[in-house]
């Protein structure tokens, strides 16, 4: 499915979604708490980043930065740089084009979910340049939690390395089996928003239902490496 096709797809899926959406996007809006922040600026040195696809977030991580002995699928992306990784609905997401009725499905009813890993041999912002990407700087500490997050996400039948179920969207990327159930109010921008409160960020999964929701609040304490082009 070439970028174009996806942002499409993407616009179709919103205006299907907008009645269920309405409450959770004005949600969305409110202003963030952030008397709990807890940034650790000491040792503070890995740079992560949120790809806003337009409805979906991904998140993409250097993969050299990944501690080793974690995150054992990125070996299957030898030749990347960056790995850029989304959670989402198990048959929509893998659909050939927009299927309404698996978009109707997503929103309603829990379904089973994958993950969809994209090996990234250029730098994000460059690989998908129609995306505002926020860079975020975390601490050692904060990375590793961020990669477990990741690593937890994937469904194993045991401790081994999960094995791909499809060939993803982009050239090199793949889907995978993965934990959790996709509805309205659990989307592929929760399971981001959750990743990072996990870490310890100042993100409220509540208010992260949409793109638009995460990435409010992400801009408070990361940093726009390039705005959203226009008229995506």
């Amino acid at each position: 499915m070439s970028h174009g096709s996806i942002y499409r797809a993407e616009g179709a899926l919103r205006r299907l979604l907008w009645p269920v959406m309405a409450l959770i996007l004005i949600a969305g809006c409110a202003p963030n708490r952030r008397d709990s922040l807890v940034l650790e600026e000491v040792g503070a040195k890995h740079a992560i980043f949120l790809v806003d696809l337009g409805w979906h977030t991904g998140l993409a991580v250097r993969r050299a930065d990944i501690p080793p002995g974690l995150w054992p699928e990125r070996e299957d992306f030898p030749n990347a740089e960056y790995l850029e990784v989304g959670w989402g609905d198990h048959d929509f997401y893998q659909a050939e084009g927009f299927n309404p009725w698996y978009a109707l499905k997503a929103a309603v009813v829990p379904t089973a979910s994958v993950l969809h890993v994209v090996g990234v041999p250029i730098h994000p912002s460059a690989y998908f340049p129609a995306a505002e990407i926020v860079e975020i700087i975390v601490s050692e500490q904060q990375f590793r939690q961020i990669i477990l997050s990741i690593q937890n996400s994937y469904t194993r039948e045991n401790t081994g390395k999960a094995q791909a179920i499809g060939r993803g969207l982009y050239p090199d990327s793949r889907f995978y089996a993965a934990e959790g159930k996709f509805h309205v109010f659990n989307t592929c921008n929760v399971w981001v928003a959750r990743v990072l409160r996990d870490a310890g960020l100042p993100v409220n999964p509540f208010f992260a239902a949409s793109a638009q929701g995460l990435l409010s609040q992400a801009r408070e304490f990361g940093k726009i490496v390039r705005p959203a082009s226009e008229g995506r």
